[in-house]
């Protein structure tokens, strides 16, 4: 009950911020910065994800169900991109293809041209640009969920479609597709929410979205109320996208009518067929993961000496240190919320405990100004009572400090952790529960002595996710940190919004080499996912649950 109040609060806290007059500053975005910004938003989320879904499932169609040149090394080269956060990606393709980026100069180069009047070339700082970069980074959560589902389709459903004269592609989009869909739907929304939670890539490419919106009303506007009016607008856009993603499973669920599994055949394709595949598969690993990381390596060779400063460790250091406590609190949290649902058949503990698991769905500028307020007024409260009783004051403790961060991170990102450890749970017999209860063992006994110990793998795999995904973490690092405190997120951002892409290549690179570690991860479960290959499980498990995605 209380780890649901304290992810519910900050939503509870934007509410009743919202409902504050804000002076004449909401007339004047409702006027002049909503329409535009809602429109924006709409566009981009709607492109990011027609890119998303296209590339992202029919790539996993590719290499689940043919064999051709490079196959195997695509199956995981695919999940690259997903190692490198969007603002990254963002100032890495301004750096290469603007005006003074390398394509540029070497066509001036080749051509002998001048000056931009003497040539056209497509302007990356648009909301196309930002559509088509941020699409390619974020393919890979249809990839996940879609290769999921594809690899857990009975071989029988399969064979039967091609036994009544099904071609290939008609299998696919009658009986694969439509099987898929649910997973389908779950991969797309959390694009969306990806997409709806960036700042730093619709910034450096000019695009006003609402988060933009947010992040401009609070710092440069200096109203708290109308941001949380805008989050308001945005938390519209999160219930929309999760009430869409609801609609497209309507609530269905496809079960197999046979417990014989054995692999998926797969069809060879060769000649051109198979050199469109891998040139179908090659494209979006070269555009999402290996030309940015190019652009990052040249630059931390290059300038190597000079990103190596006090600063550059510092951030590190923070990021480091923010980073491993929300590790570890969200792995308490998630132990106890989960464990709590397993021991208790109680209706409201299930509801309640099923609160925080929305809370990746909340973006972060939301979940920043939604935590400041009450921490603020926490703060305000101790200080007074300091003041009255000792004459002192104590600042800001808690709104003013890394506190926030941690527990910002925290709460986005307990539904990933909840999601690992259930997972992990799952496949703990409840036999064990009884046959502990039988010899007389109290539940926190059990929890100590048995479930912990079987849940390591889990633990482990709940604690790096969050860790990584801290790691990225940009919009409420922003928004919450104190003065003169970064971390290799913000560094980076700092760097490119001056204009020192160079010097912001080192600390880029290290956060994306750190992201390829869960990257590597996610593959093994994809690679043993498969009901009766040789490295299924003995008892066939859920993909998705496996994944431990937070919206499913």
């Amino acid at each position: 009950m209380v780890l649901s109040l304290i992810a519910a609060a900050p939503l509870l806290a934007i509410a009743i911020m919202a409902l504050h007059s804000s002076g004449d500053i909401w007339p004047h975005l409702i006027e002049n910065v909503l329409p535009s910004a809602v429109q924006r938003t709409l566009i981009l989320m709607a492109g990011v994800a027609a890119i998303a879904l296209v590339t992202g499932t029919g790539t996993a169609w590719l290499v689940t169900m043919y064999r051709f040149p490079g196959r195997s090394l695509f199956q995981w080269l695919l999940l690259l991109p997903l190692a490198m956060p969007t603002y990254i990606i963002a100032f890495c393709y301004i750096e290469l293809f603007d005006y003074s980026g390398e394509v540029q100069t070497a066509l001036r180069q080749i051509f002998g041209w001048q000056s931009a009047r003497d040539y056209w070339f497509p302007d990356i700082r648009t909301l196309p640009g930002a559509i088509f970069v941020i699409g390619a980074v974020l393919y890979p959560y249809v990839y996940i969920t879609a290769r999921a589902s594809f690899i857990a389709q009975s071989i029988c459903v399969i064979e039967a479609s091609r036994s009544l004269g099904r071609s290939a592609s008609e299998t696919f989009w009658q009986i694969a597709l439509p099987l898929a869909r649910p997973a389908l739907a779950a991969g797309t929304a959390l694009a969306l929410m990806e997409t709806l939670n960036d700042i730093g890539a619709v910034e450096f490419f000019g695009v006003q979205t609402l988060t933009v919106a947010v992040y401009d009303t609070w710092l440069d506007r200096g109203s708290l109320a109308g941001a949380a009016q805008i989050s308001c607008v945005m938390l519209l856009f999160v219930l929309a996208v999760l009430g869409l993603e609801r609609a497209l499973r309507s609530g269905r669920r496809f079960h197999h009518t046979t417990g014989k599994y054995r692999d998926l055949s797969e069809e060879v394709l060769s000649g051109w067929k198979g050199a469109f595949a891998a040139l179908a598969c090659a494209l979006p690993i070269l555009v999402g993961f290996v030309l940015p990381t190019y652009v990052l390596a040249g630059d931390a060779v290059a300038h190597l000496a000079a990103s190596l400063t006090e600063e550059f460790w510092r951030a590190a250091m923070h990021s480091l240190g923010l980073s491993l406590a929300a590790a570890l609190l969200s792995v308490i949290f998630a132990v106890i919320l989960a464990y709590g649902r397993r021991q208790t058949q109680s209706r409201f503990v299930q509801i309640v405990s099923f609160v925080p698991a929305v809370s990746y769905a909340v973006p972060g500028t939301v979940l920043a100004i939604g935590l400041l307020i009450p921490l603020a007024g926490l703060d305000n409260t101790i200080d007074d009572a300091a003041r009255s009783l000792f004459g002192v004051s104590t600042g800001l403790i808690f709104s003013g400090s890394a506190f926030a961060i941690v527990v910002a991170y925290t709460i986005r990102f307990l539904a990933a952790s909840l999601g690992s450890v259930e997972a992990g749970l799952s496949k703990i017999s409840r036999n064990i529960d009884a046959a502990g209860r039988t010899l007389g063992a109290s539940v926190s006994h059990m929890l100590w002595r048995v479930h912990l110990p079987l849940l390591r793998p889990a633990l482990g795999a709940a604690a790096l996710i969050v860790f990584v995904d801290s790691m990225k973490e940009l919009p409420a690092t922003l928004l919450l940190r104190p003065f003169n405190f970064d971390t290799l997120a913000t560094h980076v951002y700092t760097l490119a919004s001056l204009y020192r892409y160079e010097e912001a290549g080192l600390s880029a690179l290290t956060i994306v080499v750190i992201s390829l570690v869960p990257v590597l991860f996610l593959h093994g479960i994809l690679a043993r996912s498969r009901p009766g290959g040789a490295s299924s499980y003995t008892q066939r498990s859920d993909p998705q649950k496996e994944l431990a995605l937070p919206i499913s």
